[in-house]
């Protein structure tokens, strides 16, 4: 019995794959037969000459007469069945070799699920907890900002876990939420992101600057949230002590582009558009204590879902020793904005 293959969210990628190899086999095949054919070929006209014909020849020699028309129209008959024959067996070859890569992202997208089940009974009971907490303590008491601040962070987790859920068991050519459906204030987003990372970033004796846009974004505000999040806490994590983080955002036309900047030493170990592609990762980062934080590649792939899912897209613009510069583009919500200066 032929074995089956995962028909998961990237049973369209394997197929395109299997289907790139044969095809680039089967032109190598061709390039080869159809080479070697007109090698014969030409040998067999240059012997057909008159010259040739005429020469004498010994009285055992054996003669063979061939028309080069009819051999020329065998030749290619052949080696058309030979290519023919030979994209197909690359095919079917391919398909073998490529399976367990299918398979190995089927189980991929199988724990990121599934952890992201398990995960969130936990974040609800901490949500419902950091809620008893902000409940307990009177509002003019200072550690209330802290627990709100908690029960905020706890609620932002539920909805990163809800998204790899999401992202892990929706197909690759998910629907595009309508863009008009939403309309997400840039500044208050950018600002809140801005704010809890500087702590990650004063650890790191990184600075953050942000940018004064006031653009109301056609994307709702948690997923605007996570894709920002997402892009400075990796430029922080590539950023030398003492850099600085710029996140500067524009309009062009009917979309904004978001730009996140950072001054490591640029992407390597990884072709720079690979780095939105799950569970891939370039070489770590490290930090100037010389310890190194590992990525496992869902960041980055969860920021290009997010924004093609609300018509935008994410792009490495630049990479290179000087830094790296990540270029996010959402759509406006309709005209409702006005554009401000950057800071």
């Amino acid at each position: 019995m032929r074995d089956e293959v995962p028909q998961g969210p990237d049973y369209r990628v394997y197929r395109r794959s299997v289907a790139r190899i044969g095809y680039q086999v089967a032109v190598v095949c061709a390039a080869l037969v159809f080479l070697g054919g007109a090698l014969a070929i030409a040998y067999v006209f240059w012997q057909s000459r008159p010259a040739k014909l005429s020469e004498p020849h010994k009285s055992e020699d054996i003669r063979i007469f061939l028309d080069p028309v009819d051999l020329t129209v065998a030749g290619l008959l052949v080696g058309t069945a030979a290519v023919i024959c030979a994209g197909l067996a690359a095919w079917v070859i391919a398909r073998r070799a490529v399976r367990p890569l299918n398979e190995a992202f089927h189980m991929q997208r199988r724990f990121v699920a599934d952890a992201s089940h398990e995960l969130r009974t936990p974040l609800a009971v901490m949500n419902a907890r950091a809620q008893q907490l902000a409940a307990l303590l009177p509002r003019d008491d200072p550690r209330r900002a802290v627990a709100d601040a908690l029960r905020e962070d706890t609620r932002i987790m539920t909805g990163i876990v809800d998204d790899m859920l999401e992202t892990a068991t929706a197909g690759a050519d998910s629907a595009t939420t309508a863009p008009s459906s939403y309309a997400t204030p840039f500044a208050e987003v950018q600002h809140g992101v801005l704010d809890d990372l500087r702590l990650l970033a004063d650890e790191r004796g990184v600075s953050v600057r942000g940018t004064d846009l006031n653009a109301v974004l056609a994307v709702p505000a948690p997923a605007l949230r996570r894709c920002l999040l997402a892009l400075v806490d990796n430029a922080i994590d590539h950023s030398p002590e003492g850099g600085t983080v710029s996140v500067d955002a524009g309009l062009r036309g009917a979309m904004v582009s978001i730009r996140v900047t950072d001054e490591g030493g640029g992407i390597t170990g990884i072709e720079p558009a690979r780095v939105f592609d799950r569970f891939a990762h370039g070489a770590a980062p490290t930090t100037p204590h010389g310890e190194s934080r590992t990525r496992h590649g869902i960041g980055l792939a969860l920021v290009r879902e997010l924004a093609g899912r609300h018509g935008g897209t994410v792009q490495v613009k630049r990479t290179g020793p000087d830094g790296t510069v990540f270029e996010l583009v959402l759509p406006l919500a309709g005209d409702g904005f006005n554009s401000g200066e950057d800071a």
